[in-house]
């Protein structure tokens, strides 16, 4: 029994457990909303969405889709990075979605009109998104402007602002981007090979690994690094760090720069692998950097635990789209979908109510024990 319960008052154990506990919750009301729509095909409908890739027979097929997955996975990891290591420090990198665009804007715009190479487009994409985190971070530390309003205000300056800029490599007859493929060979990301293992998936690149490291760096700057630290102080007490002589303004601007950096990098190892090309009339901020917060919080605030809820939330999202559209509209699959990702958000709360149960099931052993003695 104390064996048993040791390893429940593990933080990664409990994780695992409120992740899962979050997951089954969201995927069971997502089944009574479909049951309300349309009883006759809620199980399929749920099903559908759970297996994605794995409805194909054929496993050269399933593992192409499941490159597909995996090439949506890798910007979804960078925003909930961005998401996680911001949080950690004490703010709310909200503006997420606004420094993802403002990434992608900056990425195709040098690809496809300055025909610049990936690795050059890449630092310029990541520069654009610290920018607009360092203005959230100033407005923050030296004019105590909630980051949280000002990463909105700049989400919508962002987007109309990318849609403009890249009107000038709009294709003519539609309202999308020019195709990466055929105007900038070298503005894409190299695969590395890494195509081969997916069935020639062209978009499987180098931003795959390239995330999963980036995850294991951030990982170790947050905990095994001074500087770290320093950020961490601060976030928890911002007074007490500059008591003990850290530049707590400093520290506020270099947080929200590097979460910015974090998802203008996302951005561009989507959109120079050529996937997909950006709408210019588009008028919501990408849903990937909402997404990323609920990633963030179903790892736990963990960079290693984000590669995996980052996979599942993409995985779901996948899913969505093999829905039977003759019983459900088209926009039952978003709705599914969101549901789950919500409900993502409560691991924390799961987390403390386990903690609470674990508690006081302690408190009466030990009484039990007192008795009997």
């Amino acid at each position: 029994m104390n064996k048993k319960e040791s390893i429940l008052k593990k933080p990664a154990m409990q994780t695992l457990l409120s992740s899962l506990a979050c997951i089954i919750l969201g995927l069971f009301i997502g089944f009574i909303v479909l049951l309300f729509i349309d009883a006759r095909g809620a199980a399929s409908a749920l099903y559908d969405i759970v297996r994605n890739f794995f409805r194909y027979p054929s496993a050269a097929v399933a593992l192409k889709y499941f490159g597909n997955t995996i090439v949506k996975t890798a910007p979804l990891l960078m925003c909930s990075l961005s998401i996680l290591f911001a949080y950690k420090t004490g703010l709310f990198n909200i503006g997420v979605a606004g420094q993802y665009a403002l990434g992608a804007g900056l990425a195709l715009y040098t690809a496809l009109y300055l025909q610049l190479p990936w690795f050059v487009c890449i630092p310029l994409s990541c520069i654009s998104g610290a920018l607009l985190g360092a203005i959230s971070g100033f407005l923050k530390a030296y004019c105590n402007v909630n980051e949280v309003i000002s990463g909105i205000m700049l989400n919508w300056l962002s987007l109309y602002s990318t849609n403009m800029l890249l009107y000038s490599v709009k294709e003519t007859a539609s309202p999308y981007t020019k195709n990466i493929v055929n105007v900038n060979h070298s503005a894409l990301l190299p695969n590395i090979g890494l195509d081969k293992l997916f069935n020639n998936n062209q978009y499987v690149t180098v931003a795959i690994p390239l995330a999963i490291l980036i995850s294991v760096l951030v990982w170790f700057i947050l905990e095994k690094t001074k500087f770290g630290y320093e950020l961490k102080a601060t976030g928890y007490n911002k007074n007490a760090a500059k008591y003990c002589g850290m530049k707590e303004k400093t520290n506020m601007i270099l947080t929200l720069i590097i979460a910015g950096a974090l998802a203008g990098l996302g951005a561009a190892m989507f959109y120079l692998t050529g996937y997909e090309q950006w709408q210019c009339t588009q008028s919501s901020v990408p849903g990937m950097g909402f997404n990323g917060i609920a990633a963030a919080f179903l790892g736990g605030l963990h960079p290693i635990g984000a590669i995996f809820s980052s996979l599942f939330i993409q995985h779901i999202t996948e899913g969505g789209a093999y829905v039977d559209k003759k019983l459900y509209c088209s926009q039952i699959s978003d709705l599914i979908s969101a549901i789950i990702i919500y409900l993502c958000g409560f691991v924390l709360f799961m987390k403390l109510f386990l903690n609470k149960w674990l508690n006081k099931r302690d408190e009466k052993k030990q009484q039990q024990e007192g008795g009997q003695a």
